[in-house]
């Protein structure tokens, strides 16, 4: 992939920031979303992602109906597609590849099997679940853009928050969402150097703001505002950024979530390399989803945008300074009371011995060992299991 350094002048035109990704987590949300999307799914700044969910938005209508007067017919265009006939309204509704899915499962259908068979035995089968649905009632969304779509169906008590909803939150703080805040698509990092270049022109190849019909994932960056916290081994400056990534689904696929933290690169396929302070929230889209996101998740946003950098740097700083290990009994004995196998402890101290050249002491050069051992990982449970140890011991230092 061709990565096109902006040329500004000034600062666009230095070379980066200098960082140390052998630290931290490295986190691959992003990644598994860039390489998955295709360009149509791709947008160059948030007014146009914002423009295309809500236009969407518009034109659908969300209604609760009785599962039993839905009536299910073969299309009589195409023998091949089904169509619903839906109270309250006239014309047949024709249901997506995901809304099908999901109208399988809620009457206890194997969609897989169902969308194998002839229209005709598939509608005879969906009928006989919805007449004997014990739920008795669904939630339709039908979208009215040239023809009748359902593009979701759901339990009565679904809690929507539509797409467009999130993406206005992040535009409160990120503006276009291409450089005029100080939230934007990451730049990347130049492994040749190791620096990550904030100043790298937004393309379909480098953008991190996408949206399909049946979610959106937003990933932004304050990469022109390092954080340095503390120094690395030869002297130079640990520097970190400000990020978050955030996802929806209005349809059902997927919770709400918003996830924030700091990070020291982002290479081309859109890794997160160095993460330290990964916190998550999610809402399930339950019957007050639209309130708990109005409450908590958009101030949530918000405050991390506005937040100092103070708490993060005043941690790693205690971190640091808090010795607890001068022995190797002493390591050893520490990192099998956190909960590490022998295995693991041997590893850890290993880990910290090639990167920092010594032996761990303090809580920080324990928590950077086990991070390190956690990335050599295969299985993502064990991976979690030992990063979710380093971050207790992180806390502890505080």
């Amino acid at each position: 992939m061709n990565v096109t350094v902006s040329q500004h002048g000034g600062q666009k035109g230095s070379s980066g920031f200098r960082v140390d990704i052998s630290r931290g987590q490295r986190i691959g949300r992003v990644s598994s979303e860039w390489f998955a999307r295709p360009d149509d799914e791709r947008y160059l700044n948030l007014p146009d992602l914002y423009e295309a969910v809500r236009s969407r938005a518009e034109c659908a209508q969300a209604r609760t109906v009785e599962s039993r007067l839905i009536h299910i017919e073969a299309a009589r265009e195409n023998a091949e597609r089904l169509a619903l006939i839906v109270p309250g309204r006239d014309e047949p509704v024709v249901p997506t590849h995901w809304s099908f899915g999901q109208l399988c499962t809620l009457v206890g259908a194997p969609a897989a099997y169902l969308r194998q068979l002839p229209a005709a035995l598939s509608a005879i089968n969906l009928q006989h679940g919805l007449l004997s649905h014990r739920a008795e009632l669904v939630k339709t969304l039908e979208a009215d853009s040239g023809r009748v779509e359902l593009r979701a169906v759901t339990g009565p008590d679904y809690g929507r928050i539509w797409d467009h909803e999130l993406v206005a939150a992040v535009m409160q703080i990120a503006g276009n969402g291409s450089g005029d805040t100080r939230w934007k698509v990451p730049g990347v990092l130049d492994w040749s150097t190791m620096t990550h270049n904030p100043f790298v022109d937004v393309t379909k190849n480098t953008t991190t703001l996408y949206a399909s019909d049946r979610d959106v994932f937003l990933f932004l960056v304050d990469d022109t505002n390092p954080i340095e916290a503390g120094r690395l081994p030869d002297g130079s400056p640990d520097v970190y950024f400000r990020g978050f990534y955030c996802w929806n689904s209005e349809v059902g696929s997927k919770t709400l979530g918003i996830a924030s933290f700091y990070l020291r690169a982002v290479c081309m396929n859109r890794n997160l390399w160095g993460v330290e302070n990964f916190e998550q929230i999610t809402i399930r889209h339950s019957k007050f989803a639209a309130q708990r996101f109005a409450h908590e998740a958009a101030p949530a946003l918000t405050s991390f945008a506005n937040s100092s950098s103070a708490p993060f740097l005043a941690g790693i700083a205690a971190a640091r300074q808090r010795i607890v290990a001068r022995t190797d009994e002493d390591r050893e004995s520490f990192l099998r009371r956190s909960g590490l196998s022998k295995a693991e402890t041997a590893k850890v101290i290993e880990a910290v011995l090639g990167e920092e050249n010594r032996k761990p002491e303090s809580i920080f050069d324990f928590v950077q060992g086990i991070t390190a051992v956690a990335r050599g990982k295969a299985h993502q449970d064990a991976r979690l299991e030992l990063e979710g140890k380093a971050k207790r011991l992180m806390e502890r230092a505080v």
